[in-house]
């Protein structure tokens, strides 16, 4: 395959920490010396991800792994440097596997309670909820939130891990823990908030909501400014829009997979893609600068 020149720079230009982690990714690459400057050459189906690499670490970060193509990738990271570099993706995972086990996957009502986004107790066969202007008057503001911590089934929780793991380290390997956080609460809080508004009070939760915003965050963004950290594998996208498109015609519930937080999907996804525009118009204009 052949080469090409992806940066041009004056000689007076320290190239050595970036060199090193071109090394350590095990990305193909040479340096030559012409007209008073050196050049460093890549393979053509890497130069654009190369770019912009090295507009985020122009210095090199020995530290740093992050996701490149398949066909200059030898050795990818291991899980516990995954981790490492992931860890507020890993501490919302944890955190769903505690509440997880603190409610019995759902069966804990008592236990549950503390985290649903309306207040309830128990009376009789029936649930009666707390409006949601009394608990906010009281003080339990986190109840906007902690519903994505919620799981229904080891199934439920498994999944929605699963995708968080895949959408959520991808975020923070990008923009950071901080800005994984906040996006991670506002989607939690706009996708909340969709499924009350649509379906009354009622008992949901889960990740998905979150997902569906992380989704489209990544996508819109990706449009915009792309970059190898947001590449998602191909059919990802399609398969999650026709798996929410399947759960609004109902064909999901109907097949034995219990009710579906709809509006949560919907709301989720739709703030997540706004994210990824005002995001991606962004970056593209610092990058232009």
């Amino acid at each position: 395959m052949s080469a090409v020149a992806v940066l041009r720079l004056p000689l007076n230009v320290d190239l050595g920490g970036f060199v090193l982690l071109l090394q350590r990714m095990q990305v193909p690459h040479r340096v030559s010396e012409e007209a008073g400057e050196q050049v460093l050459w890549v393979p053509e189906n890497i130069s654009d991800d190369v770019r912009v690499l090295y507009q985020r670490f122009p210095a090199g970060d020995p530290d740093q792994q992050l996701d490149i193509p398949e066909q200059a990738a030898v050795k990818r990271p291991g899980f516990v440097q995954q981790l490492r570099h992931s860890p507020l993706t890993a501490l919302v995972l944890l955190a769903s596997i505690i509440v997880g086990a603190a409610t019995l996957l759902g069966e804990n009502l008592q236990a549950m309670s503390w985290l649903t986004f309306l207040q309830f107790r128990i009376v009789g066969e029936y649930i009666q909820f707390t409006p949601l202007a009394d608990s906010l008057a009281a003080g339990q503001w986190w109840r906007l939130v902690t519903p994505m911590l919620i799981h229904f089934g080891i199934l439920h929780l498994a999944m929605n891990g699963m995708w968080y793991w895949e959408l959520g380290r991808r975020i923070e390997a990008r923009q950071g823990s901080i800005n994984l956080l906040g996006l991670t609460l506002l989607f939690s809080l706009v996708s909340n908030y969709a499924q009350y508004a649509y379906g009354g009070p009622g008992l949901f939760g889960g990740l998905s909501g979150v997902l569906y915003g992380l989704l489209g965050h990544c996508w819109i963004f990706q449009l915009l400014s792309p970059n190898p950290a947001y590449r998602l594998p191909r059919g990802v996208l399609v398969m999650m829009l026709v798996w929410l498109l399947l759960c609004l015609s109902g064909l999901v519930s109907m097949i034995g997979f219990g009710e579906i937080a709809n509006a949560a999907h919907v709301g989720g996804l739709v703030i997540g893609c706004l994210t990824g525009l005002l995001g991606g118009l962004y970056s593209r204009r610092k990058a232009s600068i």
